[in-house]
This record gives structure tokens, sequence and C-alpha cells, in this order.
């Protein structure tokens, strides 16, 4: 088959690397001919590097966005894919519309964010990262929904995998403190709350123990979180918090660590690195995992909502256990190594993915569904942006559109 993988801004990112990871595992092990369509960035050495072929797509800051519309047409016409794989729903808005609304092109599209979104149009082959959210989707969409968790290539990332001796040479990491490590995308959705928290938790930790937190990535909230590295390390009177900005390969970072702190694709990749983890998310959350835990994780993914009531100290007092026992560190490690070797790889990933493009591109699109589903999109995206009474009738409107689903207008 020919695959056209419609995946973000090739920043550095776990779905990034995801995306990149599986079209070429997939090109490699079954022999189709994949070519990715994205807009540049710093991940776009690592598609290079695998040997993929990518076409430029425009920057947007909104979507559906017309010039990647025109873009991806241009590149459809050119590649004439037998589908296209988008990965989560603000490329999906771009490749729905013209390519799949108007040109019939199957679609198959891959959220990866924490939560269904009801806006997408429901009859699309979805997938979503984890069991909760594959079955919460079953429940209110009409196409087939399949679970596409996280993988990790657990050969690429593994114990002794890399050398992380020219990575603490370069950031001053001795082994006179236990290193904590969060690699991060530092951007303000999803990420910022538990970066804070991480600099707040190893702040309290710093005055008892000898420790550092050492934070790898780049992102729109960089200055925010250095702001709040430097008065932890003014505090101290040393560096406490030590900031490495973005690395195309963090895998160094991971093999220095003494303990991790993360979440999502970097909690996994932590995990094949036979590395302890406390997991966080947002709304305070924050969780060890270990043989208690990995019934949760493996259930709702790698991340978790808090009661909004925890504090720094109580991810501190998680994390200190793991500061004071190094056998605790390598029995933790041990397990997670088992965990991820056993369910997270990439090569039964590639599989499952494999088997569903096959289902997808045979499956062609009702051209009346995909008409009312892409007019109850723009209803519902048009809403948000409104005021209360002009977005009541616009539900009037959705409920008229789809009214076997009840599905209101987001806020």
């Amino acid at each position: 088959m020919k695959v056209l993988v419609f995946a973000h801004r090739l920043e550095l990112g776990g779905t990034q690397t995801n995306a990149i990871e599986l079209a070429a595992t997939v090109r490699d092990t079954y022999g189709h001919d994949v070519v990715l369509f994205a807009t540049p960035g710093p991940a776009s050495e690592l598609a290079r590097g695998k040997g993929l072929r990518l076409i430029d797509a425009p920057a947007a800051t909104t979507h559906p966005s017309p010039a990647v519309m025109r873009a991806l047409r241009a590149a459809v016409r050119a590649e004439k894919p037998d589908l296209i794989h988008v990965w989560d729903w603000p490329q999906c808005f771009d490749a729905y519309f013209g390519e799949h609304l108007v040109h019939r092109v199957p679609l198959l599209c891959t959220m990866m964010g924490m939560v269904v979104p009801s806006f997408v149009p429901r009859q699309l082959p979805t997938t979503f990262g984890t069991q909760q959210l594959a079955e919460d989707a079953r429940r209110s969409r009409t196409g087939t929904v399949d679970l596409l968790e996280p993988p990790v290539d657990v050969d690429f990332n593994a114990p002794g995998a890399v050398d992380p001796a020219p990575f603490k040479e370069k950031f001053g990491l001795t082994d006179d403190k236990t290193t904590i490590v969060t690699v991060s995308r530092l951007v303000e959705w999803l990420k910022l709350e538990s970066l804070l928290r991480s600099i707040q938790a190893v702040d309290l930790l710093a005055a008892t123990h000898a420790v550092r937190l050492v934070i790898v990535g780049e992102g729109t909230a960089a200055e925010q979180v250095a702001a709040r590295a430097a008065e932890v390390n003014r505090k101290h009177g040393t560096d406490v918090v030590v900031l490495t900005g973005g690395l195309l390969d963090p895998r160094p970072a991971y093999e220095a660590a003494d303990v991790m702190l993360g979440m999502g694709g970097s909690a996994l990749r932590t995990l094949a690195f036979a590395k302890p983890i406390v997991v966080l998310g947002e709304k305070g959350f924050s969780l060890p995992f270990d043989e208690s835990t990995v019934g949760y994780f493996r259930q709702h993914g790698y991340y978790g909502l808090g009661k909004g009531t925890e504090t720094p100290a109580d991810l501190a007092a998680q994390i200190e256990p793991m500061i004071e026992d190094s056998l605790l560190r390598k029995e933790l490690g041990e397990f997670g190594r088992g965990v991820v070797v056993e369910h997270y790889g990439l090569d039964p990933a590639a599989r499952g993915l494999e088997e569903l493009y096959r289902r997808v591109a045979a499956a062609p699109a009702h051209r009346t569904t995909t008409a009312r589903e892409g007019a109850r999109t723009v209803a519902m995206l048009t809403a948000r942006r409104l005021p209360a009474p002009v977005k009541d009738k616009l539900r009037a409107v959705v409920r008229r559109l789809a009214p076997n689903r009840g599905q209101g207008v987001a806020s």
C-alpha cells in the first residue's frame, strides 16, 4: 500500500517520535510505501535518519487551515495514497474537509491526547492511546475504535544502549548527587503544571538530600521554567535544577538518571531504560510506577488527573524512598523493563497498525454520512466561539444532525 502519514509539526515530542518510528517500522516490516507529511522542525532529522521521505507542510495556527489543505491536496495528487493516517484532531480537520469529504480518500485518525474529543466526526476510524479512552470512545462514536498504545523501541531504548558520560560531563552531573530527570516538551498545555511542581518538590528535597533535577526539553514555556529554576538555584546556592534544552536523542539523559519523572511516551521510555519513575499528570496527579499501580497505568495510560489538593510535598514524599534506597530503584527498574517489553514493543504496535491500514483502505466512505458529520463538526467548532444564546441554537442544529447520540456542543 501507499500510506501518507500526516503528523504534527515535527517538534521534539513523544507523539512525533511515535509517528516517525511506526511509519518506518511499517515500511521496513511490511514493504509499504510510506511518506511523511508534516511541518518541519527539529524531529525532521529523526525522520530523515529513519529514511522517511518528508513532504513539508506549511505552519498553521488554526485548523482547518486553507494553506495546509492546499498543500495536502498537492501531496495527495502527487503520491496517490491508499489512505491518510492523521495524528491528532487538528490535522484531522485539515484532511477531513478536503481529501476525505471531497476526494473520498480513506482516513484514519490517531488521538494521543487524554480525552475523547466530541467534535471529531464520529464515523471516522480512530485509535486511542489507553484502554479506558478506547472504551469511552466506543460509547459515543459510530466508527471503529482501536487501541494504539504509545510504542517503544525496546532495543534502541535499553539499559546500556548509550554512554551517558559525555552528557553528564557536558552538564556537570557529578555522582555526588542523586540525579532526577524529566524529559518533556516545555509547553503550557498538559506539561507546565507538572514541570513547576517537580521543581518545587526537588526544592523541598534539596533541603535534606543531595539531589538535582535535570529538565530536558524546549518549548513555549521554557522561560517560565527557567525563571523558577533560577529562583531555586539562588536559594540553595548551587545548581539544584539543570536545564539542558531540547535533545534530538535524549537517551543519554534517561541512562544518566537515578529517578525519572514524566508522563506518556516519556514514562514508557523510562521503563525501557529500567529506571524507576513517578508518573505525573495534571491537577496535582503523581503516582509511582510499581506492582501495585501497574494495573491503573495499563488501563488509564501513563497520566492522570488529581483532585487539585495535592502539594509538591506529596510528590517529594513519593520520590524520597527512591532517592534513599538503591536496591528499591533497581527492583522498580527491572519490573518496569519487563512490563514495557511485554506490552509496548514497537513491532507488535506496527503489526496491529498495518492490519488497521488494510481495513481502513478497504472501507469506502459514505458520502452522506461524511457530509452530515462534517456539518456537525463545523457547528460544534463554531459554537465554541459564540455567546450562550447562539450556542443554544446551534445545539439544536447538532441534535438534528445527530439525533441518536445526544452529544451537546462543547463549551
